[in-house]
């Protein structure tokens, strides 16, 4: 099996990415193979509401996001990780999941191409915030979660941290552990 993680922050080795390596080390302990995409190193434009991917289930942007859905329909779980800007998730992050129109029909139903292979599918999050209100990241929760009720996709819970200065969340074990812990839930059937 295959657990895919999402890193939607820019900021390379800092807390969400330390977060997400603990996730997927908890999916590899767990038996899974596992593989990071990094948002930010990729060419993701954001969706422009051309309906054409509700009738075909193909995005008529080329870019990097199709090779990823096709990872994503590979997986097995999908772990994403953001932290919190200006109260939501980044951009890279946004313009990743707004893309995700293409796996839907018009009237938000699974293309049935993909409805094997998306329904049920394992949907996971780790957000962290520079507040020490980890609330702070409920929108994205939100978000996340209600694409996983919406859908039928198995939701698994977030993991929400607080951590301002680059590797700080280091030091926090707790957090450390319920990432660890998301992925090895991601990764158990």
């Amino acid at each position: 099996m295959k657990i895919l993680g999402i890193l939607g922050s820019p900021r390379i080795k800092g807390n969400s990415d330390i977060l997400l390596s603990r996730a997927l080390a908890g999916a590899k302990e767990a038996g899974a193979k596992v593989e990071k995409i990094i948002l930010d190193r990729k060419q993701i434009s954001g969706c422009k509401d051309c309906k054409k991917c509700n009738k075909t289930g193909i995005c008529v942007i080329r870019d990097d996001m199709s090779e990823i859905q096709g990872k994503i329909l590979d997986a097995y779980a999908v772990i994403h990780a953001s932290p919190v800007y200006f109260w939501s998730m980044t951009a890279q992050m946004k313009a990743y999941l707004d893309r995700w129109c293409v796996f839907f029909a018009a009237d938000w139903s699974w293309q049935k191409a993909y409805y094997p292979q998306m329904k049920g599918k394992r949907i996971g999050l780790i957000t962290v915030c520079g507040d020490t209100n980890v609330h702070t990241a409920d929108p994205v929760v939100h978000s996340f979660k209600s694409t996983a009720q919406m859908t039928g996709m198995h939701w698994l819970g977030a993991v929400m941290a607080a951590a301002g200065d680059k590797r700080e969340i280091a030091q926090n074990a707790k957090a450390l552990q319920e990432a660890f812990d998301l992925g090895r839930k991601a990764a158990t059937p």
